[in-house]
């Protein structure tokens, strides 16, 4: 099934020059760029690229709690970076890192269409956390941070990409960054 998916080429990636390798590497998979532009995200679109429902605010929260834990072992790290041990408080906080570190430079915006688009691309990217990325991936190979480094800077994880995580996501967040005339075939 051929499906459409977003992806960003983050500021740290733009920064670091890896524009070229990281639209490489998808492009190598098969899979087909048919929009492509670079732009500074202002903070509306940011804040609509990351929604905020409390579902979504609650398992960001949960995964930095589990990845905290599993980093020191206990809740006190996690209450000493968030002032919080709240998933809910924390994927707020989370978030508003997120859509500073956007906004913060420059980004690279492309959709990429073909046969399981959205999977290739989480698969090229790798594991959100850069540290547990395998080589191979964008972010195994070219990332030298951590969630667990982030967050005790009070930070957004550095991670050079963002590949839409499902098919509604992926409708989200195309239609956001991309007007219907900016397609090619």
């Amino acid at each position: 099934m051929n499906e459409q998916t977003l992806i960003l080429v983050k500021p740290d990636g733009v920064e670091r020059k890896l524009t070229g390798e990281i639209v490489c590497r998808f492009e190598n998979s098969g899979l087909k760029i048919v929009a492509l532009k670079m732009l500074r995200s202002n903070r509306t679109l940011a804040e609509k690229h990351y929604p905020k429902t409390k579902g979504q605010l609650v398992g960001m929260g949960n995964k930095t709690l589990k990845a905290t834990l599993e980093k020191y072992g206990n809740l006190e790290k996690v209450k000493k970076i968030f002032r919080t041990e709240n998933p809910y408080e924390i994927g707020k906080t989370l978030r508003k890192w997120m859509i500073n570190f956007l906004i913060s430079g420059p980004v690279v915006a492309f959709v990429l269409e073909g046969e399981k688009a959205i999977k290739k691309s989480r698969e090229i990217s790798g594991y959100t956390d850069p540290i547990k990325a395998k080589k191979g991936t964008i972010r195994g190979d070219f990332e030298n941070d951590s969630i667990a480094r982030a967050n005790k800077e009070r930070r957004a994880v550095k991670n050079l990409v963002h590949a839409s995580g499902s098919l509604e996501e992926a409708k989200r967040e195309t239609k956001l960054w991309f007007k219907k005339n900016e397609f090619f075939d």
